[in-house]
């Protein structure tokens, strides 16, 4: 069933129609709009709450070593990850129903007005025709009276026994032109109605059944279009829903994971202060006199005094209980190693290119690498002195026990001179391949542990620029080696 066929007179009714289907498409748009910005509103609440409930600084990092916690903080971080997925929500409904859906709106309306143009000017040409017609009609009406009195005028003229025969033969005369042009203007008229009523067949049957099945298809497209978009309103937030239950499931774990007795552990030896109980306090004997005031030290842990407040934080942590003490020593000793072994990484990557300088002239000047060589050398005495200084006050703290540590840095490696003697000592223990490369310049490795490369060649990556400006690389025919990073672009 079509509007054309069935709706050809209901203009009106089908305007209103319209119109009220183009009214619920942009109430749709309003609400869907109204609802990304409930989402982004609740997204930004929910992160604004995580910051001001997420904990910084060294205590809340102390804190946080705690599973009841470090749980709060992973809560925060999942609600965090929530309110990104609400973000998504708003921006996806933004993006895929409200743009989409304004652009066609104004699409259909900017339809709707030229379909409802064209049934006003066809009924306009429809009217026009008919006035013409009836102007035809009346003009042959008027004719025709007109020939019918000049014929009643010549008949009484020619019954007149006064009238002369030209009297006689003029009215005849007159009569028969009147009654010629009545006839004209009688066929006009039946050519014109002819006309008229073709062209109102055409106007019913054809022109105003076909814009209104045009509207038809206008009104069924709009109809699709919120029925899709109806549909996509709840594919979104489906669509994001996995992710969401990963994060509630995330805080589950995260409740999971507490573990009460490991809390307590943790505060224990944390704090633990390695004292012993005080003793039993002595009898005094008055027979023999009065003596010395019970000792505080026999009551309590000893404090520190207040002369001592300059030493409170001394180097050697001597100011802390015995079992905090070697904790923080054994922590110390950790960062000097790892920064010792970042200061050695440095000193070899300068005289990897130190070497590299003496054979390539044209790359650098190796006295230019001096100053920096020299400055690494001197960080790393002063480094390696720190490290065997805390050593020795940890094995003091443990009694002349093992240090924990067990001296993880060795000092067999001391002698700077030595620090580098070939890239082959790094190929000992090859790690997997890392991501592939393609040389980019030719490169002549001259220097012991480089090799050479041609513009082009595609090269395995097996370590990486560690900052230095060199990586190692594994040619095709196997041959491997350091060339400059520069040299090369990843593609891989």
């Amino acid at each position: 069933m079509d509007w054309g066929t069935n709706l050809w007179d209901q203009y009106d009714v089908i305007d209103k129609h319209t119109q009220s289907g183009l009214d619920l498409m942009e109430r749709y748009i309003k609400f869907v709009k109204e609802r990304t910005d409930i989402e982004q509103n609740y997204a930004k609440q929910l992160r604004n709450l995580t910051k001001k409930y997420n904990k910084r600084g060294n205590k809340d990092d102390q804190d946080c070593k705690f599973s009841n916690h470090a749980a709060f903080q992973e809560i925060l971080n999942e609600l965090n990850d929530y309110a990104g997925q609400r973000e998504v929500i708003a921006e996806s409904m933004s993006t895929t129903i409200n743009a989409d859906l304004t652009k066609q709106l104004q699409d259909l309306k900017a339809e709707r007005k030229n379909h409802l143009l064209d049934v006003k000017k066809a009924q306009q040409n429809l009217e026009t025709s008919f006035k013409h017609l009836e102007s035809i009609k009346k003009r042959s009406a008027k004719e025709w009276a007109e020939a019918e009195k000049a014929s009643q005028q010549a008949e009484k003229i020619e019954s007149d026994s006064n009238a002369t025969k030209p009297d006689v033969d003029k009215a005849k005369m007159h009569a028969n032109t009147r009654m010629h042009i009545a006839e004209e203007c009688r066929t006009d008229y039946a050519a014109e109605l002819q006309k008229y009523n073709k062209e109102q067949k055409s106007h019913y049957y054809s022109d105003i059944p076909q814009i209104f099945n045009k509207l038809q298809d206008m009104d069924e497209r709009r109809i699709r279009m919120l029925a899709e978009k109806y549909c996509r309103f709840s594919e979104i937030e489906k669509g994001v829903l996995p992710i969401i239950t990963k994060c509630l499931d995330g805080i589950i774990a995260a409740g999971q994971k507490i573990d009460e007795k490991k809390d307590s552990k943790l505060l224990i030896e944390q704090h633990k202060s390695g004292f012993e109980r005080p003793g039993d306090v002595e009898f005094e004997d008055y027979t023999q006199g009065v003596k010395k005031a019970i000792s505080e030290s026999n009551l309590n842990p000893p404090k520190t005094s207040h002369a001592d407040k300059h030493t409170a934080h001394s180097e050697d942590f001597s100011h802390l209980p015995p079992e905090q003490r070697k904790k923080k020593l054994q922590a110390k000793i950790e960062e000097i190693s790892k920064d010792l072994q970042k200061t050695q990484d440095q000193s070899e990557a300068l005289d990897k290119m130190k070497g590299v300088y003496e054979q390539s002239p044209q790359m650098g000047d190796p006295a230019s690498l001096e100053p920096q060589i020299s400055e690494t050398s001197q960080k790393m005495s002063r480094l390696k002195g720190e490290l065997n200084k805390y050593e020795t006050w940890l094995s003091e703290a443990v009694g002349g026990e093992e240090s924990p540590i067990n001296n993880n840095f060795q000092h067999g490696n001391d002698n700077s001179q030595n620090i580098y003697n070939s890239f082959e000592e790094d190929f000992d223990d090859i790690p997997s391949p890392i991501g592939h490369c393609e040389a980019l310049y030719t490169f002549q490795g001259n220097s012991e542990g480089t090799i050479s490369i041609s513009e082009g060649e595609l090269l395995t990556v097996m370590e990486n620029d560690k900052g230095d400006g060199w990586m190692r690389v594994l040619k095709g025919n196997g041959e491997e080696g350091y060339i400059p990073s520069s040299y090369v672009k990843q593609t891989a």
